[in-house]
């Protein structure tokens, strides 16, 4: 992993920011997508949320404080930006959240970017009825693999509460599959 630090001072100064920028997205593009992938469902809707982050990470990244970890940091304008787009679907679309939800469900079966089997598809189905923080900390703590800690400043959420929704995501998940 490049050294988060250099890298900051790289992507501050105007003529290392390009070079700085590319070694960024080539570094952190695949995990974001895939984080993205998980929130939107469809694989061209995450190809241009990914997109739209890493816009609002150039032309941000000048405020950025280092409070956090870089990665949280883009981790966050991620999932904002995921949310947002949802929201914005399902405005235009002119239905629920619910129905958009299940409306993208339905399109996974039939996207060709979507390698899961039936058990993948059974799992994405059961993440769908979660409520939306829960959802995001079981996508964080299952499929990525990060820390309570590390999803505490993404989600900006105590570490107790975070652990008290993935282990109800954990049983809500555990029984939907059960029951279908």
């Amino acid at each position: 992993m490049i050294a988060e630090q250099t890298l900051l001072e790289e992507l501050k100064q105007t003529e290392t920011q390009a070079r700085a920028f590319e070694k960024l997205v080539n570094t952190y593009k695949e995990r974001l997508y895939w984080h993205i992938r998980r929130i939107v469902l469809n694989h061209d809707d995450a190809d241009d949320v990914l997109q739209n982050t890493f816009i609002k990470v150039y032309r941000n990244i000048t405020n950025f404080k280092g409070d956090s970890k870089l990665y949280s940091w883009m981790y966050r304008i991620a999932t904002n930006e995921s949310l947002s787009f949802l929201k914005s679907k399902s405005k235009k679309m002119g239905v629920s959240s619910v129905a958009l939800q299940e409306t993208l469900l339905n399109n996974l079966e039939s996207d060709v970017y979507f390698e899961g089997d039936e058990i993948q598809l059974k799992l994405q189905k059961a993440i769908a009825t979660l409520p939306e923080k829960q959802k995001l900390v079981f996508n964080m703590k299952y499929f990525d693999e990060m820390k309570y800690e590390e999803i505490s400043e993404v989600l900006e959420t105590s570490v107790g509460a975070l652990k008290a929704s993935y282990h109800l995501a954990s049983k809500k998940i555990e029984s939907y599959i059960k029951e279908n």
